[in-house]
């Protein structure tokens, strides 16, 4: 194998805790399997589930087999780790249409296809939970946990000691033996050796290495690793902005919103964020944060690793779309790539500036564009200063230069039938909606 997949969480601070005895059974020279659960309580990962999905991008292009386990069984219950709440229960049609959406999206940074022993697999433990009645789990898992054991757990103490104003449901409180029986599942179905998980996740991983070891024999060996919960520089959670998380579906985070929160990303942050969440070697990545030092106010950390990651997550035409999209605001753009944003990206780009509702119906029987910005949207504060600005070639309409002050605009100039963007000067936008 040709890297030493320890080695390469360490050096990219993607390891948090493993198990004793985890790094020699990956270092023997043969294929590991190991799994990663994930939540299907919504039709799409957001960047929060990076890191874990990450880690099995590694785990593969280190040799070794991924499995991602889909929580069908364990999503119609909730995980009390780091919740202070229950979560909602899903039905059946919801599950499996989030788990085809979570795969199409995973698909983006495993090989699902490949003819190699290491492909990786999706799994649901619905297929293996739905038949199992309780009177047969109790009989097979729950005998070999202890209550005292189930209490000890982090996640478990947290939420009896005060954080959730219901406590702690006993359905919650299986949650662990529910995961513990996947490892299971998996260890005897799939020689599946090693569980992978952020480190809120470390009292559910050990109590299925536990299982495994009580119930087969203390000769099976399970193993368990984790990924440290990613921060930010200043102590906030990762991924969430004012407007909520950051999703990898463009339906739910634009393309160009999800660009420009890698660009915005502190320096501290740019430099820990390109370790975790880009595949590039640790030679280009020293090489960018050295010419980073050298001038921060280019951003070339944070340009390379939106770069990276928006083309993983979309695609390399979705980037340039949103590099242009940007441009559009802070750069030289033209008047051709304003006119191809959809209305969702333009809204986006100019979130914050000066906007005003004008009649479509004025629009519609042409209005000169004086008229337009001083008597229906106050733009200039009047139409001596509009001409002058105009004649001084410092106003544009839709990216492009103003003429004449008197120039008639149409439904014609609409950007996405209800749009005129005017600038004056550089950085002066204002936005006009016909209603």
């Amino acid at each position: 194998m040709s890297k030493n997949f320890v080695e390469e969480l360490k050096w990219r601070g993607m390891l948090a805790q493993m198990m004793p005895g985890t790094e020699e059974l990956l270092s023997k020279g043969e294929m590991v399997t190991a799994y990663l659960g994930t939540d299907p309580t919504a039709d799409s990962l957001h960047i929060g589930h990076l890191c874990g999905i990450m880690m099995l991008r590694h785990f593969q292009r280190c040799g070794h087999k991924p499995i991602i386990l889909v929580g069908g069984a364990t999503g119609m219950i909730g995980d009390p780790s780091g919740k202070s709440q229950e979560r909602n229960l899903l039905d059946a049609d919801t599950l499996y249409h989030n788990q085809e959406c979570i795969k199409k999206q995973v698909g983006k940074f495993l090989d699902f296809d490949g003819k190699e022993p290491n492909h990786a697999e999706m799994v649901n433990n619905y297929d293996w939970m739905k038949d199992f009645s309780f009177l047969d789990f109790v009989r097979e898992v729950g005998k070999h946990i202890t209550v005292n054991y189930m209490m000890a757990k982090d996640s478990v103490q947290k939420r009896l000691n005060g954080e959730a104003r219901d406590g702690l449901s006993f359905t919650e409180f299986t949650y662990q033996l529910l995961q513990g029986y996947d490892f299971l599942y998996l260890y005897q179905h799939k020689n599946c050796k090693l569980q992978m998980g952020g480190n809120d996740q470390w009292g559910n991983i050990t109590t299925g290495t536990e299982l495994i070891r009580r119930t087969l024999g203390i000769e099976n060996e399970a193993y368990a690793l984790t990924c440290p919960l990613i921060t930010k520089s200043d102590g906030k959670k990762f991924g969430k902005t004012e407007s909520g998380n950051i999703w990898l579906d463009r339906n739910r985070t634009t393309p160009y919103k999800f660009y420009q929160f890698w660009l915005n990303v502190s320096d501290d942050d740019a430099a820990k964020y390109i370790k975790i969440f880009t595949s590039l070697e640790k030679e280009e990545i020293d090489s960018l944060i050295a010419q980073h030092a050298e001038a921060p106010h280019l951003r070339i950390l944070q340009k390379r690793l939106a770069q990276e990651v928006t083309t993983m997550v979309h695609s390399e035409e979705d980037y340039k779309a949103a590099v242009e999209a940007s441009n559009i605001l802070f750069g030289n753009s033209t008047h051709d790539a304003l006119v191809k944003l959809d209305e969702e990206t333009l809204l986006e780009i100019f979130d914050g500036v000066p906007t005003f509702e004008v009649s479509r119906d004025v629009i519609a029987s042409g209005v000169k564009a004086v008229d337009l910005t001083t008597s229906d949207a106050a733009v200039f504060a009047s139409k001596g200063e509009m001409r002058k600005l105009v004649q001084g070639g410092g106003v544009s309409l839709n990216k492009e230069k103003l003429t004449a002050f008197d120039q008639v605009i149409t439904t014609k100039d609409l950007l996405a039938d209800r749009y005129l963007l005017f600038q004056r000067g550089k950085k002066n936008y204002y936005l006009l909606i016909a209603k």
